[in-house]
């Protein structure tokens, strides 16, 4: 399945659908996005609709089975498209938060602690506190 995120005039996400592989395929049989876009403006009568595809198997640049990473992260509902990054960005939700430029995900000014307890970011104190049991 492939999938694809329907963009409003601000580019934000409003719908992702899912397409078989094989509607998108061309006369040689090679997978089109073009393609893909065509079926659903055609399939909701939406001819100036903007679509893009996203890939399911990509978070922050990396493809997790290994493949060609599309768009740095899987489209969600209220992401914004970045044309100039080429990438899907999630809402950001802490004023404290940047932008990683390489994987276009929001990052705390400081790293979670790594161990095996659980943590939330707090924006008062900008940093991490362990959540209680």
């Amino acid at each position: 399945m492939a999938s694809f995120a329907k963009l409003n005039s601000e580019n934000i996400v409003t719908t992702v659908e899912s397409v078989v592989n094989e509607v998108l395929k061309d006369s040689n049989g090679v997978e089109q996005e073009s393609i893909g876009i065509q079926f659903l403006k055609t399939l909701y009568n939406e001819p100036n609709a903007i679509w893009k595809q996203t890939s399911y198997n990509t978070v922050g640049g990396v493809h997790l089975l290994g493949g060609t990473p599309f768009r740095k992260n899987h489209a969600g509902i209220g992401f914004t498209y970045d044309q100039t990054r080429d990438a899907f960005i999630e809402k950001k939700h802490f004023n404290s938060w940047v932008l990683n430029e390489t994987t276009c995900q929001w990052e705390a000014p400081v790293a979670r602690p790594e161990d095996n307890n659980m943590y939330k970011w707090n924006e008062e104190i900008l940093n991490w506190e362990l959540i209680n049991g």
